[in-house]
């Protein structure tokens, strides 16, 4: 795997960036709600707390945050629970057991609940709907680590690791092959505030939500669909792809793994996009479906760095606004 700078002259930023008032106290349920000069912010942040960690040990002393979690992860359990204590603060896991939400308890209640115990939300759920009611009800901030509509820390932590890669954002060529999902959406929105221009290859039928792409064009994003794989990827600077079925689809994979075989990410498809090319995948990688061993496991593949990156992201998010 190919080692990351911390800076693209790999030098270390000397001064943390001057905090940006908007962003206390503020929600992050979507990155369409962020303007450009916010996932800037949250960037360069990262940056500094990646390069010195010491100097925030103390960040979140005293906060606390809760993870409210419907759908099981690996890498957002792992990288919150460690990213809260790395600032001084703790964490509180609340399992779909505990908490059902709309089921066991209105979330409207879970929300009021909440928000006289602790100073944050984190909330990885099935229903957008239901991490934009906890934003509405809640007094302190809501972080969305998943929704069927976004995914904004994934896409945070995906566009630091192209900024370390290469150097800089704006001009780059993000290919995206397969599904048009929550993680796409968020990608969408990201690109229209960073410069980066993002080619999305779907089968019909599966292309990422209108809304999301009319609102990003209309921001300046430049956003282009196509259904042809190889004309996503042709020159492109990166090329990410996700599982074909997510959590929840599974009644759905036997004709997905049908429709979606054409946009495997293989060794035949990298090529168009170049040897300069990058792989990406917000993990975890159904191998031999979206994309081969030979691929992921390339030198071109950036992935691990991208998981390593949500721990750095989610840092600088839980600064920006708990702190």
């Amino acid at each position: 795997m190919r080692k990351l700078r911390i800076l693209p002259a790999g030098e270390k930023p000397s001064a943390a960036p001057a905090r940006l008032a908007s962003l206390t106290h503020h929600h992050l349920v979507s990155l369409h709600d962020l303007v450009p000069q916010e996932v800037d912010y949250l960037l360069r942040l990262a940056r500094h707390i990646k390069a010195f960690p010491s100097h925030y040990r103390t960040a979140l002393d005293g906060r606390s945050l809760a993870l409210l979690f419907e759908k099981p992860s690996l890498r957002t359990r792992v990288t919150f629970e460690l990213g809260m204590g790395q600032l001084g603060g703790q964490v509180i896991y609340l399992g779909p057991q505990e908490v059902g939400l709309g089921k066991r308890e209105a979330v409207k209640d879970v929300a009021r609940n909440l928000t006289r115990w602790v100073d944050g939300v984190m909330a990885r759920v099935f229903s957008h709907q239901s991490v934009m009611e906890l934003a509405e009800y809640s007094s302190v901030p809501v972080i969305n680590g998943l929704s069927d509509f976004e995914h904004p820390c994934q896409a945070l932590g995906d566009f630091l690791t192209l900024l370390e890669v290469k150097g800089a954002l704006a001009g780059l060529t993000l290919a995206w092959v397969g599904d048009g999902n929550n993680v796409a959406h968020s990608l969408i929105y990201g690109a229209a505030r960073l410069g980066v221009k993002m080619r999305v290859a779907t089968p019909p039928g599966y292309e990422p939500d209108r809304s999301a792409v009319a609102d990003a064009r209309r921001e300046g994003g430049d956003i282009q669909l196509t259904h042809d794989p190889g004309e996503a990827v042709a020159g492109a600077d990166a090329v990410y792809t996700d599982v074909w079925t997510s959590m929840g689809q599974e009644e759905e994979a036997s004709t997905r793994e049908r429709i979606f075989q054409p946009y495997q990410v293989n060794a035949q498809l990298m090529r168009k996009a170049g040897s300069r090319a990058l792989f990406m995948h917000c993990l975890p990688a159904h191998r031999g479906l979206e994309v081969t061993n030979e691929v992921i496991d390339s030198p071109q593949s950036i992935v691990y760095d991208q998981a390593e990156n949500r721990l750095h992201i989610q840092k600088a998010i839980l600064v920006a606004l708990l702190s």
